[in-house]
């Protein structure tokens, strides 16, 4: 019963619901309403997994009618009178091609990039692209925040055509590590309990599957 529920059905990683600001948030959405005014053109949101970033990158892309380009195989050509996105660029990059891409940016429009870590770290051959990385401008997105991982797991849970109790949510934040990938974790863990069980998703559901240790914390909190 478990499989045939999960078959039908790919990973969370597609839930998306309203962006949620916050003060995590709060300096990448400032830096992004300066543009086009980023010092050498250039500006970097780095941040966790499911922080929120690419949801902004897209939103200030459509706004600057900017270029998605992949980051291991740019179109430098095509860049150059357009702003552009590149995203994931600590996961692989073309040293050339961010290279031409960083130089550009002041004439072209901007150049936006995501990452989970800052740009001085990524690893480069090119001397002149490291200097260049090293001096971009960074915008930090923190972990999540209680109503922005509130609103990610309503997100998940409805991606998972879950209709939990209203004090789920709440609850469940009180007791997860603020990441997407823990509020994926336990609604995985809560669909498939709910699942075997033909069980309503409740607080009371996730008390069990979190354990004791969710239980000591319901004397300080509801």
């Amino acid at each position: 019963m478990t499989q045939a529920l999960l078959d039908f059905w790919n990973p969370l990683f597609a839930a998306r619901g309203e962006f949620v600001a916050g003060p995590g948030n709060a300096e990448a959405r400032a830096r992004l309403e300066a543009w086009p005014r980023w010092p050498a053109g250039c500006l970097v949101l780095a941040g966790p997994e499911g922080c929120g970033k690419s949801r902004l990158a897209e939103d200030w892309a459509a706004r600057a009618g900017a270029l998605v380009l992949d980051p291991r195989r740019p179109d430098v050509a095509a860049a150059r009178s357009r702003p552009v996105l590149l995203e994931d660029v600590d996961r692989g990059f073309c040293d050339e091609g961010l290279f031409h891409l960083m130089n550009l940016a002041p004439v072209s429009g901007g150049l936006l990039m995501t990452a989970r870590t800052a740009p001085a770290g990524w690893s480069t051959p090119l001397p002149d692209l490291r200097s260049r990385l090293r001096a971009a401008e960074v915008a930090t997105i923190e972990g999540m925040d209680d109503a922005v991982l509130e609103r990610v797991l309503e997100d998940f849970l409805r991606a998972r055509g879950i209709r939990p109790s209203p004090d789920l949510a709440p609850y469940l934040v009180r007791r997860i590590d603020r990441s997407a990938a823990a509020a994926r974790d336990v609604v995985e863990r809560l669909h498939e309990a709910s699942g075997r069980s033909h069980r309503p998703v409740t607080r009371a559901l996730a008390r069990e599957i979190l354990g004791d240790d969710a239980e000591n914390l319901d004397l300080f909190g509801p």
